[in-house]
């Protein structure tokens, strides 16, 4: 059979029609679409250089306005700017809301951030942290007071 007609239903669920070349996971989940596949196969986020941590902060940069208007994004995209629209959350707070791997979820941020879709702010480095002594020397001071 062509068109949106199933050719065939599964052995273990006879009710949940199958199309060719489908792999469904469950009842409500439907076909199951490989990570490779939202990222067209891509494995590293925009750029070369750019680095997304767990605990970077990402927030709404100025063309999140005209992202509706972009059909070159996809709704895992689109799913990224909405949970932004609310409030900045980290890289890892976005890969459990949308339910997609931490490394998607770099991948799809990266094509964001070029667009400016996002901004996204880098946690501090530890080499660039002020010294356990001089901060323990500043608590001591102000218990002196």
């Amino acid at each position: 059979m062509t068109g949106d007609t199933p050719v065939r239903t599964t052995e273990d669920t006879p009710d949940i029609p199958s199309w060719p070349d489908s792999q469904w996971y469950d009842q409500e989940a439907g076909p199951l679409v490989r990570p490779y596949a939202v990222t067209g196969g891509r494995t590293q986020a925009g750029p070369a250089g750019t680095r997304l941590d767990l605990i970077a902060l990402v927030a709404l940069g100025g063309a999140a306005a005209r992202a509706d208007e972009d059909t070159s994004l996809g709704p895992e995209h689109r799913s990224l700017i909405e949970l932004c629209r609310t409030e900045t959350l980290s890289v890892a707070e976005l890969a459990a809301g949308t339910g997609l791997p931490v490394g998607v979820v770099r991948v799809l941020l990266g094509d964001l951030v070029e667009r400016g879709c996002v901004t996204v702010s880098r946690p501090v480095p530890p080499a660039e942290l002020p010294d356990e002594r001089i901060l323990r020397e500043v608590i001591e001071g102000l218990r002196a007071l």
